[in-house]
């Protein structure tokens, strides 16, 4: 393995340089640069407004860069390579609603890999490891809508697991949830073998499950480091409008990374 191939393997993410605006002239975007490796778990931070989603919506190429690139384990996200970006980068959005439509828990886990020409026992083997995944393996035959939505939220982890995707991209991820659920759902995604891409507003959580956190502000990524070190910046914090609740404070937390 040359150094080119080796250094791939490691980068599951490398955004280079994207720049984005809408039909109407928005820009969105103005230049972002950022790289994350294989198996981390990362951040994205930032005040309303900043990109965030419109970054997110860049790496399975739901929207096209107007300049720059986007590279998912080394693959250019572009047409030729849709299908397997597609399959490699998973997108769990905040409404687990928007996720889950078929009858059964058990046909919204396999609906992704039906759709990808999967069948039979390898098809059934992919939905029970997805669901076993995030606690749900018990609840495969019962209709979405008579789970909790802590529940719901778990299968529609569940339904981008069982693409066995390279990278998990979370929208909001602990909103809605009630103690319990937020904490089952981060000890799922710290058990889970894959690069993930968590955007909060939530910075304890951030803080929690993330070692390292980005600042998407403006267009442009304007902070990356460990996020205790980020979190505990009044100055930058204030810049970007972040706020920590009222009386948390990041320097009394031994966040839980492993």
């Amino acid at each position: 393995m040359d150094a080119v191939t080796a250094a791939t393997s490691l980068t599951s993410l490398d955004v280079s340089g994207l720049a984005f605006a809408y039909p109407d002239g928005h820009q969105a975007l103005y230049g972002v640069d950022l790289t994350i490796a294989k198996g981390e778990r990362v951040a994205l931070l930032g005040p309303n407004g900043a990109g965030k989603t419109t970054l997110v919506l860049h790496l399975n190429g739901i929207l096209t860069a107007g300049a720059g690139s986007v590279r998912v384990a080394g693959l250019p996200v572009d047409r030729a390579n849709m299908a397997e970006i597609r399959r490699r980068v998973g997108i769990v959005f905040q409404d687990p609603d928007d996720q889950l439509f078929m009858p059964t828990v058990r046909e919204d886990v396999a609906f992704g890999p039906a759709a990808a020409g999967m069948r039979g026992a390898e098809l059934e083997a992919r939905v029970v490891r997805a669901l076993t995944m995030v606690g749900m393996e018990e609840y495969a035959d019962r209709p979405p809508h008579h789970l909790s939505f802590g529940q719901r939220r778990r299968v529609a982890v569940a339904t981008v697991l069982a693409m066995e995707p390279e990278i998990l991209v979370l929208d909001e991820p602990s909103s809605n949830l009630d103690p319990a659920s937020r904490r089952e759902l981060a000890d799922i995604l710290r058990s889970l073998d894959v690069t993930v891409l968590m955007v909060t507003h939530d910075l304890p959580y951030a803080l929690e499950l993330c070692p390292r956190s980005l600042i998407l502000s403006g267009g442009v990524i304007a902070a990356d480091g460990a996020t205790g070190d980020l979190l505990v910046d009044e100055e930058l914090m204030r810049a970007h409008r972040l706020e920590l609740p009222f009386g948390f404070d990041p320097r009394a937390v031994a966040p839980s990374v492993g």
